[in-house]
């Protein structure tokens, strides 16, 4: 046995995170971790890589009890782990970013770049990541080719554990494959990884067990090929999650009209977006799809073409403009770019529309508190006060936070840009309802997504955006995945 945890609890003020939780990974295996948002997850390896001590419990590493003092702690021990946020630095090059804190030196002192590159080569060549050139700025590599960086970063240190952190998130199927196959490599070699994932489907196709987590307390761990799909949801959300069949809300009644707008990764894009209706962008990663929505809101200039909005013709340079036209926008980056992360709950929800929270000609942080309070209680927002701040919930209640916001300020037009990123079951199926209420009060929904089967369940039609241009579109009948992607690889 490699790792035991055995009665983990960990407690924050007001917030049970663990309690009793026990852990075991055997060397060589794939071990999938999984749970809704706060259940638990991201403290459990915070105690396992030493940002986090825990309140009680015993941690056993290759037969010894261990207390592990921090990450560089671990490291030592031989765990490394790869977050889902990446860290990165755009400017430097791949072999600058993965040897970044012990570059090889000369005597001197200086970093030798040819020793450098020759041992980024190696590990690069070793790890079959023959795609990637030590020499190559960051900035210039795909999202899917980042995250692989990440991991032979990781794997530099040569651990006997790999850690993954909702590893595929932001790549595409092949760029996943790729990492399938880096990990089968690993579990060949001996070593051990545990795989955080909400995507139950990669789960059945890469673990040999899977462990769950529901509200900090263990629910059990079992060999993969002894569980359902349905058997894991309702671990994980301690109910049956039922698909429905939903009504289309689409009225005859235009919202937005687009008329063969062009602009940065995008050209000649048309089409009419309904009162009640949820439109489906479809395609590729790079496709233009979020181009085409940040220049719907202002963040990225239209250069040619027109916008009507009811009908009539408008300008939007920027989001300022997109807002006061009764347009919002929920990004796919939330922590960078639809969160202030270091303020509360309640600062977040009035950033859009401060005159909610405004008595007189001032601020009012009591009125703030109570908007809060509203949809903390609508949205289910897992929190123990809207004075928490932002950074420390869950993914998924991040994400209903940035909904929140846009709510307050009702907004006519909502685009938003995969809604359920990195978000559990539990939380998704949250979330589709409210976007459902959404349409269904008239409000047109613009939605992105890269997971097919949202977008199927979701939206009364889908257009399909193939390096930058309109591939095709399809209404609900005719809909299904093989006639997506035909559309978005030109198959």
């Amino acid at each position: 046995m490699l790792l035991q945890l055995l009665g983990i609890s960990k407690y924050f003020p007001g917030v049970r995170a663990l309690e009793n939780v026990s852990l075991a990974i055997q060397a060589g295996e794939v071990h999938a971790l999984c749970g809704e948002n706060g259940a638990g997850k991201s403290t459990l390896m915070g105690v396992l890589t030493g940002n986090l001590q825990a309140d009680e419990g015993e941690l056993i590493w290759k037969g010894e009890t261990v207390v592990i003092r921090g990450p560089a702690h671990a490291t030592q021990l031989g765990i490394a782990i790869v977050y889902q946020q990446l860290s990165l630095v755009d400017s430097l090059s791949v072999a600058e970013n993965i040897f970044a804190n012990r570059p090889p030196r000369t005597f001197l002192g200086l970093i030798d770049y040819s020793a450098l590159y020759q041992k980024t080569n190696h590990l690069l060549e070793a790890l079959n990541l023959t795609s990637l050139r030590a020499k190559t700025r960051v900035s210039e590599l795909s999202p899917g080719q980042k995250q692989m960086v990440e991991i032979a970063k990781a794997l530099s240190q040569n651990p006997d554990l790999l850690i993954l952190d909702e590893p595929t998130a932001s790549i595409t199927e092949q760029e996943t494959q790729t990492l399938f196959r880096l990990i089968r490599q690993l579990k060949s070699q001996g070593r051990s990884v545990i795989y955080i994932s909400h995507r139950l489907s990669e789960i059945f196709s890469i673990a040999d067990r899977v462990s769950v987590l529901k509200d900090g307390i263990d629910q059990g761990t079992f060999p993969i090929a002894e569980v359902t799909t349905d058997l894991l949801v309702k671990k994980m959300v301690g109910r049956e999650l039922r698909s429905e069949s939903v009504q289309s809300t689409a009225t005859p009644e235009v919202l937005l009209e687009v008329q063969s707008i062009s602009g940065s990764g995008f050209e000649e894009i048309s089409f009419r977006l309904h009162k009640g209706e949820m439109l489906g962008l479809a395609g590729l990663v790079g496709a233009g799809r979020t181009e085409i929505a940040r220049a719907l809101f202002g963040a990225k200039p239209v250069k040619t073409g027109r916008i009507l909005l009811n009908d009539k013709p408008i300008t939007i340079t920027h989001p300022a403009d997109a807002m006061r036209f009764g347009i919002g926008y929920i990004p796919e980056e939330r922590k960078s770019e639809g969160l202030f992360s270091d303020r509360s709950i309640d600062e977040n929800v009035v950033s859009v529309k401060l005159t909610a929270a405004r008595r007189g000609r001032w601020y009012n942080a009591e009125q703030a508190e109570t908007h809060a309070a509203t949809f903390t209680r609508q949205l289910r927002i897992a929190s123990y006060s809207p004075k928490q701040i932002v950074r420390t919930l869950s993914g998924g209640n991040q994400q209903k936070v940035v909904l929140a916001k846009w709510l307050l300020s009702d907004p006519q037009m909502l685009i938003i840009d995969e809604p359920t990123h990195g978000i559990d079951v539990g939380a998704k199926a949250e979330i589709y309802t409210v976007l459902r209420k959404l349409a269904a009060s008239g409000k047109g929904i613009l939605l992105i997504s890269s997971e097919l089967p949202e977008l199927l369940a979701l939206s009364d039609r889908i257009l399909v955006i193939r390096q930058g241009r309109l591939a095709g579109e399809l209404n609900r009948s005719m809909a299904t995945e093989e006639n997506v992607m035909a559309l978005a690889t030109g198959a």
